[in-house]
């Protein structure tokens, strides 16, 4: 009897089935701009996944960046759920995504606002819970 081997690549780290090369990559690329205040949340998550400090400085808004990022290599983020929205979207020029982001040992509970900086969907800043 032969076995059958999937060879399905594995989903983008944001949670979406999609490649992370076709979902988050292009993002972190700058082949495209996240077209969302969602979907900037979800590629910051795969940034910090992927340990992409470029990428996180550059979707922070400049009123509130700092002046770098203090990732840890050794953080393993396990996924990410999105909890709700409100707003932006195409029309808007913010918005907020309530999400739980979890790594070995816990989670992060936050409400991210955005808003758009000439043009593009931009991280203000979060209130975190729990």
């Amino acid at each position: 009897m032969t076995r059958r081997v999937s060879r399905q690549r594995p989903h983008c780290p944001c949670g979406l089935e999609e490649t992370y090369e076709n979902c988050c990559g292009r993002f972190h690329r700058g082949e495209s701009a996240a077209p969302t205040a969602e979907a900037l949340m979800r590629s910051r998550y795969s940034a910090f996944v992927k340990l992409n400090e470029a990428y996180l400085l550059r979707t922070w808004h400049p009123r509130t960046r700092p002046p770098g990022v203090d990732l840890d290599p050794g953080m393993r983020w396990t996924g990410l759920e999105i909890l709700g929205t409100s707003d932006g979207s195409a029309f808007h020029g913010t918005g907020t995504v309530t999400f739980r982001a979890s790594f070995k040992g816990g989670s992060l509970h936050e409400r991210s606002r955005f808003e758009r900086v000439d043009g593009a969907w931009a991280y203000v800043d979060g209130e975190f819970f729990d």
